[in-house]
């Protein structure tokens, strides 16, 4: 059987890149599905027949009719996950080796084991303006302004 590089050299799925993805995925999961679900609630389903009744297929309805409405939704999920994702530095502590880390580890480390008060403080600060500038652009790119 071919390894899939998901597994490590010894075939244990512990310490390796794929074990914290599946963690991150497990743990922000219900950030994301909430909101969508409450977007997706909300459509009426008379829009989603008149699209049908308009003759569009229903690859083009989901996609003129649903995917539009959802959007504040999918940009409140999105939010919602990528925020203390970036930040998370549990799961690859835990999930993974040595060899995988994340910015949030990086700030840990530096407070806690070198005392650099310092450079820790900094890297939270660019880390912070980071995901502010991508949180604004994002916002402004999915056309919800009134978010802001």
């Amino acid at each position: 059987m071919q390894n899939l590089h998901i597994l490590g050299s010894d075939g244990r799925l512990l310490n390796t890149w794929f074990a914290v993805v599946a963690g991150l995925v497990y743990n922000f999961l219900p950030f994301m599905v909430l909101p969508l679900y409450a977007s997706l609630e909300k459509i009426d389903d008379r829009l989603i027949e008149a699209a049908g009744d308009l003759y569009a297929s229903p690859f083009v309805g989901f996609f003129k009719v649903t995917w539009l409405l959802s959007l504040p939704g999918v940009v409140a999920g999105t939010l919602l996950t990528f925020i203390p994702a970036a930040g998370d530095y549990i799961n690859a502590q835990l999930l993974g080796g040595p060899g995988q880390s994340m910015v949030g580890n990086k700030i840990q480390s530096l407070f806690t084991s070198g005392g650099d008060y310092a450079s820790a403080g900094a890297l939270s600060v660019i880390l912070m303006a980071i995901i502010v500038m991508l949180v604004l652009f994002y916002i402004r790119k999915a056309g919800t302004e009134e978010l802001l």
